[in-house]
């Protein structure tokens, strides 16, 4: 009598391909990131939008500098350009899970003044700070929003870092450019050198001395 496990085997396995993949992937997989921005000190109808997510993003040492949130789970990308682009991992809980709720603030001289708030949905990992301040140092969190009755909420992630000034980063940008000259200047001063010592001097002490 033939065994009835194989074909049971592929039932299950077209009802898993049929029913697809888990709302968590989903949301994953969306081609777009949506979120609600909310003016500084809060207030009433904030802007809705939508941006691409920036899928595969990686911080390179020459044009950006990265700093991780205490638990590792909120990442600021300085880049050059003044934009810092915040990248996070889905979190370990996701059922009920309705968005990310982002904060951010910054020192002042004697104060700290909030900016704009951040409200992300579930299939955001990333998000774009496009114009961010020289000299001032930022304070990011990022906390996960449940639906209720979710309790105690989870801790937030945050992440601090400070911006160069534009002036600064234009002078580095200047010094890296006259340095690769310099460079390149001296490697050109060596190899003259080195052919004026092969090609010129070497035949005049080599030459026999005349009786």
């Amino acid at each position: 009598m033939p065994s009835l496990l194989p074909p049971l085997l592929a039932l299950l396995a077209l009802r898993a391909a049929a029913a697809g993949p888990p709302p968590q992937e989903a949301a994953e997989e969306q081609p777009w990131c949506p979120y609600k921005v909310w003016a500084e000190g809060g207030g009433e109808g904030g802007r809705l939008c939508f941006r691409t997510p920036a899928r595969g993003f990686q911080c390179s040492a020459r044009g950006c500098r990265a700093h991780r949130s205490p638990g590792g789970g909120l990442v600021a990308n300085v880049l050059r350009n003044g934009s810092v682009l915040l990248q996070w991992a889905a979190p370990r809980r996701a059922a009920g899970l309705r968005g990310f709720a982002l904060n951010c603030s910054w020192d002042g001289t004697y104060t700290r003044f909030p900016c704009d708030s951040v409200e992300l949905g579930r299939a955001c990992r990333d998000y774009l700070l496009p114009e961010a301040h020289g000299s001032v140092r930022y304070r990011l969190c990022l906390q996960p929003r449940y639906a209720p009755p979710r309790r105690p909420a989870p801790p937030a992630q945050c992440v601090e870092f400070r911006v160069e000034p534009a002036a600064m980063r234009d002078i580095v940008v200047a010094m890296t450019a006259v340095g690769g000259s310099i460079c390149v200047m001296l490697v050109f001063i060596c190899l003259l050198v080195a052919y004026i010592t092969e090609n010129l001097m070497s035949p005049a002490l080599a030459a026999p001395r005349r009786s």
